[in-house]
């Protein structure tokens, strides 16, 4: 008796299709950690799942060394090919340049790693306690400007006072 043919599309039970979450993924581990040995390459897997949930593997001695490898090559392959294509886990050169807010809601936080978030939270509250100084500098320099302006047009007023009270002064005394 043989295996029936399975045709590929999202289970409709949500019970099935968590057993069968689990068990294809040990499954994938395995199948990693098996061409890991026989082949003597260096192997990083994550997958997530529906809810969320982080599972990974790595053959070689962390899952940080072989992203960083990763990111590596692709950086040196992107210059190779002459492309200016940025991953969008180089956070550091989010900090630069005029699209900021662009790239910051284009990057997608969930494939991130807890240092990148942590280098993410870091320049977000540099970023921040900057342009609340810099809010705090013009929200000054606004409130002096308008004070002097409140002193330059009661200096007016009473110019115009003075010269109001001469005029009724002047018009009294040539009747």
């Amino acid at each position: 008796m043989g295996r029936r043919k399975l045709q590929i599309k999202r289970i409709a039970d949500r019970h099935n299709r968590q057993v069968t979450f689990s068990k294809r993924r040990s499954g994938l581990m395995k199948k990693a950690h098996e061409l890991s040995v026989l082949c003597d390459v260096e192997i990083a897997l994550v997958v997530f799942s529906g809810h969320g949930r982080q599972y990974e593997f790595c053959s070689g001695e962390s899952l940080g060394n072989a992203l960083d490898r990763y990111q590596t090559y692709v950086n040196e392959d992107a210059a190779a090919k002459g492309t200016d294509d940025k991953p969008k886990d180089d956070l550091n050169a989010l900090w630069t340049g005029p699209g900021l807010l662009e790239l910051i809601s284009e990057l997608d936080v969930d494939l991130l790693t807890t240092k990148e978030l942590e280098l993410l939270e870091t320049h977000l509250a540099t970023l921040l306690g900057q342009t609340r100084q810099r809010k705090t500098e013009l929200t000054t320099e606004a409130v002096v400007t308008l004070h002097e302006k409140e002193k330059q047009l009661r200096e007016e007023k009473i110019l115009l006072e003075n010269q109001r009270g001469k005029n009724v002064f002047y018009t009294q005394k040539k009747k």
